[in-house]
């Protein structure tokens, strides 16, 4: 099995997003012009938006959108007066920040990096962390969680959107019958690892709460709010079972 599963991750995301993925559509100039008159929303889930008090005041913040490109959320950010820094792997999420950056003519700076290693930042750089769900395609999420923390400002904010391994008991077409056992780890599974290549999964992973939460406070985080969010579709969704949840914590 290969080890550098990252290289791989980001090679499929660039084809899901070729082929239309939906977290790889950018956002339309109207959006960003709303934005502009302070009419806006983001996600860190798949439905709920990010409630705005979870927000540092925006207007000269450093933001870091870590491994959040795809011209969704950094739009936004740039167009509220915001200083922004996209962190991401895949050359076609990264491109389209780029795209859009030169549409609504603004600055950002694009950084194509693996976040499984050191994050290329001085300490105490970012005043807030936007990392929407992403750390489903990295096997161990403690070491992100002591990067986060290191390169944010005292006080500084970290809102993540998290997994919490649900999606991983069901085939992607059927969701009546658990057909994996937790936790879903391709690299500890050989049939599981040709099986995600073959079905374009990528290489992804369960994760538990103590890992996505308990990680954040041993990375030295204090968690301020939370909310849980759903699918947005199939059997999951309709009987509203979360499948997601989205943290806020702090750098104290």
């Amino acid at each position: 099995m290969n080890n550098n599963y990252t290289e791989i991750n980001s090679k499929v995301i660039d084809k899901w997003v070729e082929d239309g993925w939906e977290w790889g559509q950018p956002i339309s100039h109207e959006i960003f012009e709303k934005a502009k008159n302070n009419d806006w929303s983001v996600v860190l889930t798949p439905t709920k938006p990010v409630p705005k008090e979870w927000f540092c005041e925006m207007k000269g913040a450093k933001i870091l959108g870590l491994a959040s490109g795809g011209g969704q959320q950094m739009p936004i950010f740039a167009a509220l007066g915001a200083d922004c820094t996209v962190l991401d792997y895949s050359e076609k999420q990264l491109q389209s920040e780029i795209d859009i950056a030169k549409r609504e003519n603004y600055e950002i700076t694009t950084v194509r990096a693996d976040m499984t290693k050191p994050l290329p930042f001085e300490d105490e750089t970012f005043d807030l962390i936007f990392h929407p769900v992403s750390n489903c395609y990295i096997e161990d999420v403690l070491p992100v969680w002591k990067e986060c923390y290191r390169i944010l400002k005292k006080g500084g904010i970290l809102l993540a959107g998290l997994d919490n391994g649900i999606n991983f008991l069901f085939d992607e077409d059927d969701e009546t019958k658990i057909v994996q056992k937790l936790p879903f780890n391709p690299l500890k599974d050989k049939d599981l690892y040709e099986k995600s290549l073959k079905n374009d999964w990528g290489i992804q992973f369960s994760h538990t709460i103590e890992e996505q939460i308990g990680g954040q406070l041993k990375a030295g985080f204090t968690l301020t709010d939370i909310y849980e969010d759903t699918n947005g579709y199939g059997d999951l969704h309709e009987f509203n079972v979360p499948t997601f949840f989205a943290t806020r914590a702090i750098k104290n």
